[in-house]
């Protein structure tokens, strides 16, 4: 069973065992407006929570996306380079940005549940 965990930044991680999944929200996705780029960390580096992983652009502007916490990228979505409005269209599912080994799950409790963060974003 995975569960998922929101930032201040707008970043989404869903936990399965050790691998998290990582991608921006719905409303992130919303205010940026649609994509025209995604970037991709390389596989096999090591982030730090707070790391700048990933560089989205949008019509409007350029925006980080920051690791929410450390792990070693294990896979990426290799359908954003070619569609990157997948972004767009399926943030929270199918536009998935990254995949991460987990190094210290202890993290995890300084992010907010999707209660959490629906009040954030009010």
């Amino acid at each position: 069973m995975s569960k998922l965990y929101f930032t201040q930044d707008h970043e989404w991680i869903r936990v399965d065992g050790e691998i998290a999944t990582v991608g921006i929200t719905e409303y992130a996705q919303d205010q940026l407006g649609d994509m025209v780029f995604v970037g991709a960390p390389d596989i096999g580096s090591a982030m730090s929570a707070g790391d700048v992983a990933v560089v989205v652009e949008s019509v409007k502007a350029a925006s980080d996306v920051y690791s929410p916490i450390d792990g070693e990228i294990v896979e990426v979505n290799e359908q954003l380079s070619s569609a990157p409005d997948l972004l767009n269209r399926s943030p929270e599912t199918d536009g998935w940005l990254w995949k991460m080994k987990i190094a210290n799950t202890a993290q995890l409790e300084g992010l907010m549940d999707a209660v959490g963060y629906k009040s954030h974003i009010a």
